[in-house]
């Protein structure tokens, strides 16, 4: 059984998603992703992710296949360019993005990162959505605490998550903006939380995860899950990987073992800009 974690309004989502950025980018992989995708979901991952820009719509076009017929069971999330995020501009992105997923609704809307349209009115653009029924509800994606600070301040008090790069090696936002985001109750979504696949090859993890019986890979991605603020949203492209990236919700880690992870990768000692990739 996956954990859930409460959006700000009460409404629970899995700790453990499915992310889409790079897939269907290769017409030959196309028939494997949709596996993985609904594998994902028979095993409750519920929550897919995916935006206007990867593959430039195809993969909107690619989970829409993948959840045909079961589209009540899922919780999609979707991304807008920062340039589409004006008045005239976001109703325009949403409609396309709801025509490619085959939708009538998108469950969580983010602005995927911020750009030269102000705040307020991407908030209030986000808000008619909303009230249209058109999204569920909005959020923001690569927001630092300055950024989020200020999106509060132009009336985003109903941003639900703040998707942001988050891993073992990539741990700025534990001195600053995750704990701001925790006293307002904004869970946060970690994308590229095995780092694109780099931290499956990391020698010290995988001697840890060999003594846990985890790969590398489950390894870091049950340290991202062992927050209660954070969802996950690992990409796998095959249903063998997705199955596997089960087994990290599957085993609590110790102090012992989240201490050794401290020594292999220190916690940020003072701020840091949020990165992003």
């Amino acid at each position: 059984m996956i954990p859930r974690i409460k959006l700000p309004d009460g409404e629970t989502v899995p700790t453990l998603g499915q992310g889409t950025w790079m897939m269907a980018e290769k017409p030959a992989r196309r028939r494997d992703e949709i596996a993985a995708l609904r594998r994902g979901l028979d095993l409750g991952m519920t929550l897919i992710d995916t935006a206007e820009m990867y593959a430039e719509g195809e993969a909107e076009l690619l989970v829409a296949e993948a959840i045909s017929g079961r589209r009540d069971q899922v919780f999609l999330v979707s991304k807008a360019y920062p340039w589409h995020g004006s008045a005239s501009q976001l109703p325009l992105a949403c409609a396309r993005s709801l025509k490619r997923l085959g939708t009538d609704r998108i469950d969580l809307y983010l602005l995927h990162w911020r750009g030269d349209v102000p705040l307020a009115e991407t908030v209030a653009a986000m808000e008619k959505l909303r009230d249209s029924g058109h999204i569920r509800h909005w959020g923001v994606s690569n927001f630092d605490t300055a950024d989020m600070a200020e999106l509060i301040e132009a009336g985003g008090w109903r941003c639900a998550v703040n998707q942001i790069l988050y891993n073992l090696t990539r741990r700025g936002p534990e001195w600053d903006l995750l704990p701001w985001m925790a006293q307002r109750g904004i869970p946060a979504m970690a994308y590229s939380p095995v780092e694109q696949g780099r931290l499956a090859g990391h020698p010290g993890l995988a001697r840890m995860g060999a003594q846990l019986g985890l790969t590398a890979a489950q390894l870091a991605l049950a340290w991202v899950l062992n927050r209660s603020d954070m969802i996950a949203i690992p990409k796998a492209a095959d249903p063998e990987h997705v199955t596997a990236n089960l087994r990290a919700v599957e085993l609590g880690l110790t102090p012992s073992v989240v201490d050794e992870l401290d020594r292999l990768f220190a916690p940020p000692d003072h701020a840091r800009p949020l990165e992003m990739i």
